[in-house]
């Protein structure tokens, strides 16, 4: 999870980055989860991992903005989206509690997209 959750984010960053400055523009979207905004008992590195490109991305959006380079930040917080992840889990319980809570609250992928479109028109 901190490969894929934090450091894939940061590895984006910074494939981007001098680009994006060196042109005094650019937009870095990024997805974290409802787990980067409220703690769930159960899912502590997972939130951990969602925390910090909360954090990293809000700090991104103030240096930009401090050192005028124009760079746009946004980050989506979806809950569960419909993936193979129910699929996946071996804990019974678990896997019992995350379908439960998909089957509430569940969206598409397509949905996800939506949300990317607006945020970049």
């Amino acid at each position: 999870m901190i490969d894929v959750n934090i450091k894939g984010v940061l590895n984006g960053i910074k494939a981007v980055l001098p680009e994006f400055t060196s042109q005094k523009s650019g937009h870095i979207i990024t997805t974290s989860s409802v787990a980067g905004l409220k703690a769930y008992p159960g899912g502590t590195v997972y939130s951990a991992t969602k925390w910090a490109v909360c954090g990293l991305m809000e700090v991104l959006r103030i240096e930009s903005a401090q050192e005028g380079t124009n760079i746009r930040t946004d980050t989506i917080y979806p809950a569960a989206i419909e993936t193979e992840l129910i699929d996946r889990i071996t804990d019974k319980d678990t896997a019992k509690g995350t379908e439960q809570m998909y089957d509430q609250y569940q969206i598409s992928p397509h949905s996800i997209a939506n949300i990317v479109a607006f945020a970049i028109d």
